[in-house]
C-alpha cells in the first residue's frame, strides 16, 4: 500500500521511494531542489541522443550524464543516488514501443547503458509559486498534462520528434509575469514556447492530454505551455532503439541541486 510522501529532504524521499514506500508522480516535491528526467539508452545510441539533446535545449536541457557506461550512481546532482531504483516509477522499451511499466529496474540493468538527465518543468514551478501564481497541477494534486504539438524538433542521428509541452492555465496577466520569471531558469525548459490557442501548436483537444491529467481552466484564464522533458519520449517511439528506459511522465528524480543554481540571473 503506497504511503503518503514526505516533502522533507531530497535524500528522505528517494529513500522512501527506493524501499517501494512512494510511486507516485513528484509534482510539488521538495520544494526547492531540482527534479530530473530520465533517459538511459545503450551506448552505441547514446552519442545521437546526446547530439538531440544539444539542439533542442528548450525541450531536452541535460544537466547530468553518466560518467562512464555502467555506473548506476550520479554524484553530480546527489548523494548516494542509484539510479536503478530513485524514481518512483520506470518505462521499458524495446524497439519503440513501451513494453513495461515498473518501479524498480535493477534486472533490466546492464553494464553498456548511459543515463541522461533533463531538467524538469517542476524545478520552476516553485519559483512561480513565490510570486504569487497559482500551479494548478499542484493545487489540485494532479499531474500536470502534456501534450505533443506540431512544433518539430531538430533531428539529429537516429533520433527526431515533434515536442511535447507541459501546460499550466494562468490569466494573460499572470502569463506574462511567468515568461519572465521562467527566462531565468534556460537549465529547467525557460520560458514558455506558447499561450493561447491550443490548436495553433497542433493540440486537438486540451482536455484530452497525452500524458499526465487533465487541470480545470477557469474562465478568463489561458493555457501556457513550456517545453517539456517527455520530449525525449516521442523521439525514442520513432527511433526505435532496441532498449531504452524513461521514467514514468511525472515520475522524476529529486536531485540534492538547489534550484537556485539554475537561475541564469
Amino acid at each position: 500500500m503506497q504511503k503518503n510522501a514526505s516533502l522533507t529532504t531530497p535524500a528522505a524521499i528517494r529513500k522512501m521511494v527506493r524501499e517501494g514506500d512512494y510511486t507516485g508522480n513528484t509534482s510539488g516535491f521538495a520544494p526547492g531542489f531540482v527534479q530530473a528526467n530520465l533517459v538511459i539508452l545503450p551506448k552505441q545510441y547514446a552519442f545521437d541522443f546526446l547530439q538531440f539533446s544539444q539542439a533542442n535545449p528548450k525541450a531536452c536541457p541535460i544537466i547530468a550524464t553518466s560518467r562512464i557506461p555502467g555506473v548506476t550512481d550520479m554524484p553530480t546532482v546527489g548523494e548516494d543516488i542509484d539510479i536503478r531504483s530513485d524514481l518512483p516509477r520506470y518505462r521499458v522499451f524495446k524497439h519503440g514501443q513501451m513494453v513495461e511499466e515498473v518501479t524498480d529496474i535493477t534486472s533490466h540493468w546492464r553494464d553498456d547503458l548511459v543515463t541522461f538527465l533533463i531538467g524538469c518543468s517542476f524545478s520552476f514551478e516553485e519559483a512561480l509559486i513565490a510570486a504569487g501564481l497559482e500551479i494548478r497541477n499542484i493545487s489540485e494534486q494532479k499531474n500536470v498534462p502534456m501534450y505533443v504539438t506540431n512544433m518539430a524538433c531538430q533531428s539529429a542521428g537516429i533520433f527526431h520528434a515533434n515536442m511535447v509541452v507541459s501546460m499550466r492555465p494562468m490569466k494573460p496577466a499572470d502569463a506574462i509575469r511567468a515568461i519572465q520569471i521562467c527566462s531565468r531558469f534556460p537549465s529547467v525548459h525557460g520560458a514558455p514556447v506558447h499561450f493561447g490557442d491550443p490548436a495553433a501548436i497542433g493540440i486537438k483537444d486540451i482536455n484530452k492530454p497525452e500524458f499526465g491529467d487533465a487541470v480545470t481552466i477557469k474562465e478568463g484564464e489561458v493555457p501556457v505551455f513550456w517545453a517539456c522533458g517527455v520530449t525525449p519520449q516521442v523521439a525514442i517511439a520513432n527511433a526505435a532503439p532496441d532498449f531504452c528506459i524513461t521514467h514514468s511522465p511525472g515520475h522524476m528524480l529529486i536531485t540534492d541541486i538547489p534550484n537556485s543554481k539554475m537561475a541564469a540571473l
